[in-house]
């Protein structure tokens, strides 16, 4: 199916873009849409993933037009790099986080330029009534989503660069409730804040302060 739940949400997650431009970190860029929408927007992007056919597929999306901006894609895993302290102005985490310990954020935390911003948009462990209910409202709109979207593909044309082939990412079910995330952000990321997202997602937003 075309509809990704994660690309729904890019235009929810740009408003959090700084509009000066500057510095940003895409963690757990798997296709590369997101990072490429950043540097569109003016930042200077590094986009880690640690799965090289990802990182093969990222580069394969960016334009080959000569000086046409593109995010520098390496193929890492953030809990293995010392990341520079103090250095991003934004730092965007697209269903990836639960793929590492949520402790890492406070590596992001630590890398984030005072007044930066680190956006999570985040999968959960569904767990009581509340999440059920959410659940079930989600459903019947994701079903009509995705019909709506393969609609649209098949009316557009083809738009893949020449050898481009899309690789499903590593999937791993989330560990953590939504109140633990809750909890852990609030002491890991103090004065963050928590939104619930209709597509199984939840958005975190924290700003460096400092």
């Amino acid at each position: 199916m075309p509809f990704d739940h994660n690309d729904h949400y890019h235009r929810l997650l740009s408003r959090h873009v700084p509009r000066h431009g500057g510095r940003a970190l895409d963690v757990g860029c798997g296709s590369g849409r997101f990072a490429l929408r950043l540097t569109r927007l003016g930042m200077d992007v590094d986009a880690i993933d640690p799965s090289g056919e990802m990182i093969a597929q990222a580069r394969a999306l960016c334009p080959r037009e000569e000086g046409a901006r593109s995010p520098r894609f390496r193929q890492a895993d953030v809990t293995d790099l010392e990341l520079p302290r103090n250095h991003y102005d934004f730092i965007s985490c697209l269903a990836s986080i639960h793929h590492v310990p949520f402790e890492t954020v406070s590596a992001l935390r630590a890398a984030l330029a005072p007044g930066g911003v680190l956006v999570i948009l985040g999968c959960y462990r569904e767990k009581g009534r509340l999440d059920l209910l959410w659940s079930l409202a989600a459903v019947p709109v994701n079903a009509v989503a995705r019909l709506a979207a393969r609609a649209a593909d098949r009316l557009r044309p083809a738009s893949a660069p020449a050898g481009w082939a899309r690789t499903d990412p590593p999937v791993k079910q989330p560990g953590m409730t939504l109140s633990r995330i809750h909890s852990e952000a609030a002491v890991l990321l103090p004065g963050s804040r928590i939104r619930r997202l209709l597509f199984w997602r939840y958005l975190l937003v924290f700003r460096n302060s400092r």
